[in-house]
């Protein structure tokens, strides 16, 4: 209806309700608003300099596409996190440094665009938060992290993962756990291996050009073995092996934390603090079925970390390594 009608009505109402004489009521018919009159609720905006970026009135709580780049914002606007219809949020090219933790409450957020910013970090909090079950784009390019946190792999449901032109030294251990991936890049950090979980993604596409990447040698390898083993050690072993429930309610948070980053022997034992380590030669189409070329000499390898749990697992791999060579 038209909105003034609509108020008199309403008006009226109340008038009705207080018990005054229905003849002395401002009655009148309401007529259906023309289709010209009704402003439908706004769910794309897009800013893309400092002077239309909306300093005075709020943005409208229907939108589920906003882009505000290029307005050299140093920090999220809080008032953007009161927007719960978000699917797609693009800061990109600002000079955002720090990520609050309630952008987490953005429970329909499926893509984060934060491509061109100032980020050092990006934190564990947003990683246990309902971002887990939406998320399933995030571009961090062209910032200056340097690594991800241990949480980063329950963000599950993502797809296409964007990292390149940062400084990361490594990437996120348990990267194998993000079986939604689809598209990755991570060129032009200084990454000098890949993580031995990374064997079991299963990609479209996946762009590693530019890193640092060291010559694998298996037969260097690094011992970090403790023998006999800790009653720790063999605790956290049986722990994964056995497949034993556990949390912070059951053991200290600590242990609970180490049980969360246990390697993987090539037997399919854990090992925790105690294991040999090498780094070997993985073709990454084994992972990817487009792969841009890793160097400019056209290749497409890279070394990859394996974890021994004893020196038994080590010697065996040793003698295969050396019978293929």
């Amino acid at each position: 209806a038209n909105a003034s009608n609509l108020k008199n009505f309403l008006s009226a109402v109340r008038l009705a309700h207080q018990g005054t004489d229905i003849g002395a009521l401002p009655l009148s018919a309401l007529v259906p608003a023309k289709t010209s009159e009704v402003e439908k609720p706004k769910t794309k905006m897009i800013i893309t300099s400092r002077r239309d970026y909306p300093l005075t009135k709020n943005f409208p709580y229907s939108l589920e596409h906003l882009q505000a780049s290029y307005c050299k914002l140093a920090r999220i606007d809080m008032r953007v996190l009161c927007l719960k219809k978000l699917r797609k949020l693009d800061l990109s090219h600002n000079h955002i440094k720090q990520l609050p933790a309630t952008i987490g409450d953005l429970i329909c957020l499926q893509e984060l665009d934060l491509h061109d910013n100032h980020l050092e970090s990006f934190s564990g909090a947003l990683c246990n938060s309902t971002l887990q079950k939406s998320l399933q784009s995030l571009d961090l390019s062209q910032n200056k992290i340097k690594a991800l946190p241990i949480q980063f792999c329950q963000l599950r449901e993502l797809v296409n993962l964007k990292l390149d032109d940062n400084e990361l030294i490594r990437l996120p251990f348990k990267i194998g756990q993000l079986d939604h991936l689809r598209f990755l890049s991570a060129a032009r950090n200084k990454l000098p291996f890949l993580p031995s979980d990374f064997r079991k993604l299963c990609l479209e596409n996946l762009d590693l050009f530019g890193n640092p990447f060291e010559q694998p040698n298996p037969l260097v390898p690094n011992i970090q073995l403790k023998i006999p083993l800790t009653l720790l050690e063999c605790a956290a072993r049986a722990t994964v092996n056995y497949r034993l429930p556990y949390g912070c309610h059951l053991l200290p948070s600590h242990l609970c934390e180490d049980l969360e980053v246990a390697k993987t022997c090539q037997c399919g034992s854990a090992c925790l603090s105690s294991f040999i380590q090498i780094t070997v030669t993985m073709n990454l189409h084994h992972v990817a079925h487009t792969v841009v070329l890793v160097d400019n000499m056209g290749g497409t390898e890279a070394p990859v970390i394996c974890y021994f749990c004893s020196l038994d697992c080590y010697s065996q791999f040793l003698d295969r390594y050396l019978q293929s060579n």
